[in-house]
């Protein structure tokens, strides 16, 4: 299977290509650019293009991810930094060869208009999608639900996709942990959320799934990522949400918790190993 992990882009893109190989992965997440900032940046073309040829000739698919400040529903002041900065980063995923770049659910906290966010993200994307001729797409991502219910369900990113002038440019990104601690997946229900999924038409466009265990029980509604053996999402639910044929060509993307002694190239032998 396509398992892979994020990784740093600090030596280039071609050299973060490299790195994937060496690792054992066959596919990886990266930020284009700085993940704490919205700046455009003016990105080295030839390097991400001998990223997308080495990608190309290694089986390797990836994806990019917006940096930490992205949001689709932000106030009047900052959307047009949103905009500009999710364009700079379409346009880098797309030099690079890559599937698309992920981006959040957008949540605004409005009582007294609960449409108010989706109204103002299905507007941000509208502008964003009518200037991006490209063929990286959008990928979003579903909520755990630390800042409310909104964009958890699979009902929800399916409409906003199909309420968009530009639904083609749209894809998923499916987060495990996330979905885990919102409760859609509480772990033993997968085929119900697979039928859910089918039903909608969202595993249609599902293109990358982040691969990631829960520090925190179902229905806690808290982001934390633990590695795939040591969560509260047991290892045979997620063999059994690696067996769905939705999932088999996908980028499966760790984002979970690295270090010397534990190294994302030792968790994905464990993968390798725990679909054997």
């Amino acid at each position: 299977m396509r398992f892979g992990s994020h990784i740093s882009i600090r030596n280039g893109y071609l050299s973060a290509a490299q790195h994937a190989k060496k690792i054992g992965a066959r596919s990886f997440q990266y930020f284009p650019k700085n993940p704490r900032s919205l700046s455009v940046k003016s990105f080295d073309r030839e390097d991400a293009r001998k990223c997308a040829d080495y990608c190309s000739q290694n089986d390797l698919l990836t994806i990019a991810h917006t940096p930490y400040p992205t949001n689709l529903v932000a106030e009047q002041d900052q959307i047009t930094l949103v905009i500009d900065s999710v364009l700079n980063d379409l346009e880098i995923a797309n030099e690079c060869g890559s599937i698309g770049v992920v981006v959040h659910f957008g949540v605004v906290r409005d009582e007294t208009d609960p449409l108010e966010g989706y109204k103002r993200m299905i507007e941000t994307l509208n502008v964003i999608l009518s200037k991006w001729e490209g063929d990286s797409l959008i990928l979003l991502e579903n909520n755990a639900g630390k800042s409310g219910p909104t964009g958890t369900t699979i009902e929800e990113l399916v409409q906003v996709r199909q309420l968009t002038d530009y639904p083609e440019k749209i894809g998923f990104c499916l987060d495990t942990c996330h979905v885990f601690a919102s409760g859609v997946w509480e772990g033993d229900n997968w085929f119900e959320v697979e039928a859910k999924g089918e039903e909608l038409g969202y595993f249609t466009h599902l293109k990358a799934v982040h691969l990631n265990n829960s520090m925190y029980p179902t229905r806690s509604m808290k982001d934390r990522h633990a590695n795939i053996h040591n969560g509260h999402i047991k290892v045979e639910q997620i063999k059994e949400l690696l067996q769905s044929t939705y999932v088999k060509e996908l980028p499966l993307v760790l984002e979970t918790p690295s270090s010397n002694e534990y190294t994302h190239k030792d968790e994905l032998q464990y993968l390798n190993n725990l679909i054997q």
